[in-house]
């Protein structure tokens, strides 16, 4: 071993020694402010690949596309993972891609349906300002859309005190989570399909790319700081992450409950 060498394996104890006095002095709050910065950081390496990828597809007399604003809005994707495959659910493809639509039913069940458009949010403003005493909970069947829209309606769900579900053969993806999440009490059946994926510019902006790598962090960001207000494990986040947008990583039902994802799983009925 060089006599440098020997320095470096010395002074390396003391280093550690200093990062476990780090560490102890930090209560659970720091630590977790540092968790999602970790997570942060990571997001941001994921969306610069992205950006690259995306300007490297461009033309070159077309604006440079900005990941973080649009997720796709095609339903049933396929799934990323072996173990767990796309289960179609039990409403017909053009019914999703339509834009999103809401409908008081009955028991209180305010049906959501169809893509997260832009808009949407203002739409279903005004439908729970005309109906909203009569909701007790927020019936989801969406294959995502608009981000922005999605968060808006989950606040408005969880100001509300509303519940959410996903029932038996509903399908729930992409930005659709984000407004699961909103519930005070999250339910979702066996056999529905709820999964996440890469958020993504669905269209070419004519803005700078500087100017689009910001939106999607902040986008980013906002996405994952509202989990983590809803009580809502930011793995599910990293999930959505690392999953290319053109396709799915659909969560276990037991999954969505180790991940607070969901509140309880209902059975199909009989």
């Amino acid at each position: 071993m060089s006599l440098a060498g020997h320095h470096r394996e010395a002074g390396k104890p003391a280093r550690e020694s200093r990062f476990r006095r780090w560490l102890n002095d930090r209560p659970d709050e720091s630590i977790l402010t540092w968790a999602f910065r970790g997570l942060l950081v990571a997001t941001v390496v994921v969306l610069a690949t992205d950006l690259g990828e995306m300007q490297s597809q461009t033309p070159k007399t077309g604006a440079p596309a900005v990941p973080g604003l649009l997720p796709a809005v095609e339903p049933y994707l396929p799934s990323v993972r072996e173990d767990v495959p796309a289960r179609p659910g039990t409403t017909t493809t053009t019914a999703l891609r339509d834009a999103a639509r809401f409908e008081l039913v009955a028991d209180g069940r305010l049906l959501v349906e169809g893509g997260s458009d832009p808009g949407a949010a203002e739409r279903f403003a005004s439908e729970i300002e005309k109906r909203g005493s009569y909701v007790t909970t927020v019936v989801l069947n969406s294959p995502g859309g608009s981000v922005s829209d999605a968060l808006s309606i989950a606040r408005m769900i969880r100001e509300k005190g509303y519940d959410t579900a996903v029932e038996e053969g509903g399908y729930c993806a992409s930005s659709c989570p984000l407004l699961l999440a909103g519930g005070t009490e999250r339910s979702v059946a066996e056999d529905a399909s709820v999964g996440v994926h890469r958020i993504y510019a669905a269209s070419q902006l004519a803005i700078s790319a500087e100017v689009g790598m910001d939106d999607a962090q902040r986008i980013s960001a906002e996405c994952q700081r509202f989990l983590l207000d809803m009580g809502v494990d930011p793995q599910v986040w990293i999930h959505a992450m690392e999953t290319p947008k053109e396709e799915l990583f659909y969560f276990t039902a037991d999954e969505m409950v180790d991940l607070k994802l969901a509140t309880r799983v209902t059975q199909p009925a009989d």
